[in-house]
């Protein structure tokens, strides 16, 4: 399936912490020394966090190299997008996600969260003892997944697959540079970006009133 995630930091940096608590829980179940299902749903979930992170927007400018004349692959092709006056936005970038690792994420997302399941049984298992537990670790995955799986609008997102690389796809319509091309969204378009990214931000920064508006700012 396709997703439309954008090229922000503050996504970037909660999808790129989820890593070390990840592993951190699987080296306390290995250490155990006993074969679980606990363990194979981390084990899934590290391997399908790799697979996403590998596809990101600011992972794939972050592993470019820095010499502009370097060729860049066109799965790491950037472009510019722009209101309909001319206002340069926070790209959006279309992402080829499998329902394996989307569901490996969930998985995993139940098992921190102790949905559908008895309230508190897995806080109750020794190595997720709440002395231990990374703090909002939980909740971070909440929020990554909640933007993971947020429906795009139909229509933006076919405008930017026909522009934008993403892994499987040709690119076109551009020019062979960093910066591969523009794409300028008509009032109606641009309406349904707004409204994706407002969500977007609620879903990261709600509960924060200073973060939340900071992270706002990003999208005005």
């Amino acid at each position: 399936m396709y997703v439309l995630v954008p090229d922000d930091p503050v996504f970037f940096a909660q999808f790129q912490s989820l890593e070390e608590p990840l592993l951190r829980h699987l080296y306390r179940l290995h250490c155990a020394g006993a074969d679980s299902d606990d363990e194979r749903v981390i084990s899934d979930a590290y391997d399908s966090w790799v697979q996403v992170l590998l596809k990101l927007p600011l992972w794939s400018r972050w592993n470019t190299g820095d010499n502009a004349t370097d060729p860049v692959p066109p799965d790491r092709a950037q472009y510019a997008l722009y209101s309909a006056r001319g206002r340069q936005l926070t790209s959006l970038y279309p992402l080829e996600l499998t329902a394996a690792d989307l569901g490996h994420l969930t998985a995993c997302l139940d098992l921190f969260s102790g949905t559908d399941r008895d309230r508190g049984a897995v806080v109750g298992r020794t190595y997720l003892a709440p002395q231990d537990r990374e703090e909002g670790l939980a909740e971070v995955l909440r929020r990554v997944m909640e933007v993971l799986l947020l429906p795009p609008p139909q229509s933006l997102l076919g405008v930017l697959r026909d522009i934008v690389p993403h892994r499987s796809g040709v690119l076109r319509d551009v020019v062979p540079h960093r910066s591969v091309g523009s794409v300028t969204l008509p009032e109606q378009q641009e309406a349904e970006y707004r409204r994706f990214c407002e969500e977007i931000v609620t879903i990261l920064s709600s509960g924060d009133t200073f973060a939340y508006r900071s992270h706002r700012a990003m999208y005005l």
